[in-house]
């Protein structure tokens, strides 16, 4: 598949270096800033550079996207390139509001074709096996009872674009602490400011959906980076440990179901290529149409499901996430999130609530009007026989049988 570089954002820049060393793709026209060609030249790839955002989206050689612009314009390269109708991957976080990424979704379902963020960190192979051991079934019932931690040590920044000025920054680590917990339901942030700082510490604990705490600690300008990600029950201590960082060598450490200590290592390894084989994963599942969705319809994939697959629902999610903590942080307290599902039953009874409410104050209304205009009393009931048909349409309108797993 051939590929456009839309800008100089080095995630960007090392997924166009594994989508060319895979030798299924390649990149064939560039537009950003003269440094990212440079970077480019040194590995060998040389596309066509323009310096049009619509140049490079009119060409016809060109079948993907990747969306790879400062932060400030990163949205509006995501939005252009969904409407012309070309496979995306974008950089993440697309926006500091979850509002870019909704719409995003929404284009996404019109144009039909595949919108990944470059997450990697949930494919690494010590994560998808820490989840695995999280979610193998136990004697007894302990997601209750599981803590899951996440402490992160760099020797620059830990949170994502900071570089701009009146930018909100993101938090790295949701995809794989969803990926091993479950969706989060509640975040609390603990800040030594009112809000997210660069350079400072940033401590965020919660709760998980399905049961279950969780804390994440940040320590940036450390000596050495770290990542140690490690989940406790009553069964022991699970622990996977980049002591050089992500995504250098990790080491898991476990108790088998005899109660033995186990060990499993992992060298450093390329993270993006990883990504890469996810994209052509659902560039397959594309092609075969065997999930196809019919217009409007949103795509669910993703890490949380009983089939985990990366997708866009977790960009969404990581954003909704990066909110919760800004206000926590702001507020100073926890912070509640709510997935509710926008079904057809649900958006009936939303309807009828406002309908009748608008009916109950039209019919008071009337009333007291016909005091002075007596034929207007006679409106009021006719009001309620409207009401009263809508309702009765309900159960004449056949439903689609629910979907279980």
């Amino acid at each position: 598949m051939r590929w456009a570089l839309l800008g100089d954002h080095p995630d960007g820049l090392a997924c166009a270096r594994a989508l060319a060393a895979s030798g299924r793709h390649a990149l064939v026209v560039y537009s950003g800033a003269a440094p990212g060609m440079e970077v480019l030249a040194r590995d060998g790839l040389v596309p066509r550079r323009v310096g049009d955002l619509e140049e490079a989206l009119a060409d016809p050689a060109v079948e993907a996207v990747i969306v790879a612009g400062p932060p400030s314009k990163r949205a509006a390269q995501l939005r252009r390139a969904l409407q012309s109708e070309h496979h995306v991957l974008c950089v993440h976080p697309v926006d500091p509001s979850p509002d870019v990424a909704y719409e995003a979704a929404m284009l996404q379902s019109d144009v039909r074709r595949v919108l990944l963020p470059l997450m990697p960190e949930a494919l690494h192979p010590g994560i998808q096996r820490l989840a695995e051991l999280a979610h193998a079934p136990a004697e007894t019932p302990s997601a209750a009872g599981r803590v899951l931690e996440c402490e992160r040590w760099s020797a620059e920044e830990c949170l994502i674009d900071v570089t701009e000025l009146d930018h909100k920054p993101g938090v790295p680590g949701w995809d794989a602490l969803r990926f091993v917990g479950g969706e989060i339901a509640e975040v609390f942030a603990m800040t030594q400011t009112e809000e997210l700082t660069a350079g400072e510490p940033l401590t965020i604990s919660g709760r998980f959906v399905q049961g279950g705490l969780w804390k994440m600690t940040l320590l940036p300008q450390q000596a050495q980076p770290l990542w140690r990600f490690s989940f406790v029950t009553r069964q022991g201590r699970t622990e996977l440990l980049f002591p050089q960082g992500w995504p250098g060598p990790a080491r898991l450490t476990f108790n088998d179901e005899q109660g033995q200590p186990q060990v499993e290592e992992w060298p450093a390894a390329n993270p993006w290529t990883d990504l890469v084989d996810a994209f052509d994963a659902a560039l397959d599942n594309w092609r075969t149409r065997r999930r196809a969705l019919q217009p409007g319809a949103q795509d669910k994939t993703c890490l949380t499901e009983p089939s985990p697959r990366l997708g866009w629902l977790d960009a969404i999610r990581a954003l909704e996430l990066d909110d919760a903590a800004r206000r926590s942080a702001e507020l100073r307290r926890a912070y509640s999130l709510d997935f509710q599902e926008a079904t057809e039953e649900a958006s009936f009874k939303g309807a009828m609530t406002l309908v009748g409410c608008s009916l109950l104050w039209l019919s008071v209304l009337l009333l007291i009007m016909s005091v002075w205009l007596p034929n207007l009393g006679w409106l009021i009931l006719p009001i309620f026989g409207v009401f009263l048909v809508m309702q009765i349409l309900r159960w004449a309108v056949p439903t689609k049988p629910e979907k279980k797993e």
